[in-house]
């Protein structure tokens, strides 16, 4: 490729040295041991190995080790160990050095670092499910002895997303989705919220490019009446905090593009009706923590003085931090124009924390504090996902999801312990929280000195009490309402002890089933009888085989000396009554699909070249992506769809990136219409809509609730901006409030 901006070798030679340069000022500048030399030897090490390699891009691949050393540094706050490791990251991956070549130059803590931060081949998950999710299992695994493995990685995907640009659009889908869906929350949970934000930002710019420009300028014209609206909020309190005496930084806060779209989605609102735009951020200085909590309070006064409090939306987390050492005071206050605005109230020593996170809790920490023992809960959550032993890839992803980064509730033992858990945990999963035993013994509990079943789900500040009895047996469904992994494994653990003999007798079975048909018993075979019957684990399958739910009548087509699984429906009758042997034979494939070609998407009368997703409902104008699926067609999903989140993160291999071409039939949607009801309203609105811009309507569903009136109305579209015509028509009749397109899917 060409070098970058046509820059000579020299010149080229000249901006590397210039960058290595800038990572170690900045080291220099850092409050660490000044271990100049090793990083220097790392530098030239990395250099030496990636000679002659360039980026997509067309620059020098080393300048990729040194923006990531330079954000491991800088914007995490990390030590010489870890800058070496981010200068190395992918010299074992992309050149012929080893893990042991690292281990005798740099020692081993260096070397492990870069052997968690190196990507695997091939995996658990089986050759149909891409390496990501088995990538990511790994790094978990080293997370988990070395919590900076999962810092550097942050800081690698940070520097990617800021240079997916040079990428294809197929891969700018997948690198975006993944990192929505997992690294983003993953930055969240470690405490590293600059970088949970720009994550998120960079993912949205490149799944929904359109949007994010209009936002981005609605933000920048509004910029002046908001530094308006924020001087008059702010100009009292500052009036106060210096008559205190208190040496302090206020700025305003504003809300990430990300953050304003996912309001205007979820609210179904116009961004002139995101008010909440800004938060005030007071940071204060002090130098002796314990004086910490009573300068937040005495602030808090001070501003509730002033202004209105919001009585629900005050957030103590000075006394309770969250499970990433978050500490601030935050209130909402009724400002001057009539608005809600958010002050957060912190010390520096808390805002260090809060931009860099665990990082920063190295800084502060003496001896063994409340931050350790709530990162060790943390890592001990990982290891219990991780010890499922036959993961399926989606389940593994989505379980790490719940667990990780949903929001977290604190219960209390009648004896007043304090129990974090995950949001929607049940009575079950404190009873595994608290011991196995008790979890697999539970038969309900008591909330709040109220007796509630063992699917209970908890609430913040609930007491709870476990009531267990020595007759109860663990059972199966339990699974379908426990949200913990640590429940989930405690549970498949307890059932998998009472099921052995039965999974091991159906294990037999299929073993000699497939023997029977001269079929060697591989992974894509066993997923293929799984996939039949319906079934997602192994021993889910062995069990319905050793219980006799389902059975195998098997014969062998006798001119077909060594079967291939694609024929492997031939091969066996299903021997029960709710199945049916399917004779016909298979359709023609379709055509084979190029992931790395823009797929462009056609439905016209009966030809149709892609299938809709069931989760989510696309129109042409909606940014859509393609997922090849099991029978090798496009399936499309909205971007913002769920499931789309989980199989961009899981599937990167077979997304596809497409282009609406030519649909020429009407496509449903839904329509959420609210506004104050009056006589005629209702027939004004189906007139407007079936005889005036002649759109069909599919269904109409209308509550009323004294005054006003929620419909929801579907009918049938050719595009997104008919969807768009009509809410705009519709707004205008008398008395309508709001009208937007909905996704049910997709609604919180």
């Amino acid at each position: 490729m060409n070098r970058p901006s046509n820059l000579t070798l020299e010149e080229e030679e000249r901006l590397i040295e210039a960058e290595f340069a800038d990572v170690l000022n900045g080291y220099l500048a850092s409050p660490h041991r000044k271990k100049v030399e090793i990083i220097e030897r790392a530098f030239r090490f990395a250099k030496m190995a990636h000679k002659g390699i360039r980026r997509r891009s067309g620059e020098p691949y080393i300048l990729h080790p040194i923006a990531v050393a330079k954000i491991t540094s800088q914007e995490i706050g990390l030590g010489s160990t870890s800058i070496c490791a981010a200068l190395l990251h992918d010299v074992v991956e992309d050149t012929e050095y080893t893990v042991e070549d690292i281990r005798q130059h740099f020692g081993r803590k260096i070397a492990d670092l870069v052997s968690g931060l190196t990507k695997i081949s091939g995996g658990i998950f089986g050759d149909k499910a891409s390496a990501q999710a088995e990538n990511f299992r790994k790094l978990l695994l080293t997370m988990s002895e070395d919590i900076r493995v999962v810092l550097i990685k942050m800081a690698d995907r940070l520097h990617n997303m800021r240079t997916l640009s040079s990428m294809p659009a197929s891969k700018q889908y997948k690198i975006a989705g993944e990192t929505l869906y997992i690294y983003a929350p993953l930055a969240h949970r470690l405490g590293l919220f600059p970088i949970k934000t720009e994550l998120e930002d960079l993912s949205f710019k490149y799944e929904h490019p359109a949007v994010y420009e209009r936002i981005s300028s609605q933000i920048k014209d509004s910029e002046a009446k908001r530094l308006e609206v924020y001087s008059d909020f702010s100009a009292p309190i500052l009036e106060r905090l210096e008559g205190m005496g208190i040496n302090y930084e206020a700025k305003a806060r504003v809300k990430s593009v990300y953050s304003i779209w996912r309001k205007m989605e979820t609210k179904h609102i116009p961004f002139e009706e995101v008010y909440d735009l800004y938060a005030m951020r007071i940071i204060f200085d002090c130098d002796d923590p314990s004086k910490e909590k009573n300068i937040c309070w005495n602030i808090y006064s001070a501003i509730t003085d002033i202004y209105r409090l919001h009585p629900e939306r005050t957030r103590d987390w000075i006394s309770t931090p969250k499970a990433n050492g978050y500490q601030a005071l935050h209130l909402t206050v009724m400002g001057p124009d009539g608005n809600w605005v958010e002050v957060q109230i912190r010390s520096k020593r808390m805002d260090e924390i809060a931009e860099k996170g665990f990082a920063a809790h190295w800084k502060y920490k003496i001896g063994h504090g409340d931050e350790e023992s709530e990162l060790t809960v943390w890592l001990r959550t990982i290891k219990d996902i991780l010890e499922d032993p036959n993961p399926n890839a989606v389940d593994f992803l989505d379980t790490l999801k719940l667990n990780l980064f949903a929001a977290e509730i604190v219960v209390f033992t009648p004896k007043g312990e304090l129990v974090t858990l995950p949001q929607h945990s049940t009575v079950l999963d404190l009873a595994y929280a608290l011991h196995t035993q008790l979890g697999n013994t539970c038969i309900a509990g008591k909330v709040n000195h109220k007796l509630v079943p063992l699917s209970h789900r908890l609430q913040s500040g609930d007491q709870v009490e476990v009531l267990t009895s020595l007759n109860q047996k663990p059972k199966e469904e339990w699974l379908e309402f426990l949200a913990t992994a640590k429940a989930r494994t405690r549970l498949r653990a307890a059932l998998r002890r009472e099921q052995a003999p039965v999974i091991e007798r159906g294990h037999k079975l299929l073993s000699d089933f497939l023997a029977e048909g001269q079929v060697e018993e591989t992974n894509e075979v066993i997923t293929k009888i799984m996939r039949y019957f319906h079934i997602t684990t192994r021993d889910q399958l062995y069990l319905s085989l050793g219980s006799e739910e389902i059975t195998l009548d098997g014969y062998v087509l006798k001119d077909s000396p060594k079967t291939s699984p694609g024929l492997l429906k031939k091969i066996f009758r299903i021997g029960t009554s709710s199945k049916k042997e399917n004779k016909e034979e298979p359709a023609a494939p379709p055509a084979p699909v190029n992931p790395k070609e823009v797929y462009e998407l056609e439905l016209d009368g009966d030809h149709q070249n892609f299938t809709f997703s069931p989760c989510c409902h696309p129109i042409p104008g909606d940014d859509v992506m393609g997922f090849i699926n099991e029978e090798g067609k496009v399936e499309i999903h909205d971007l913002t769809c769920p499931r789309a989140q989980v199989l961009k993160a899981t599937y990167g291999p077979r997304i596809v990136a497409t282009t609406w071409k030519r649909v020429d039939r009407p496509l449903p949607a839904i329509i959420a219409i609210d506004g104050v009801d009056r006589h005629g309203i209702l027939q004004e609105l189906t007139q407007l809509i079936s005889l005036q811009m002649h759109v069909d309507i599919r269904s109409l569903h209308i509550d009323t609730d004294n005054e006003v009136f929620h419909c929801a109305l579907g009918v049938l579209v050719r595009n997104a901006d008919d969807v768009k015509q009509l809410c705009a028509r519709v707004k205008k009749i008398k008395g309508v409030q709001r009208a937007s397109r909905i996704d049910p899917a997709k609604e919180e």
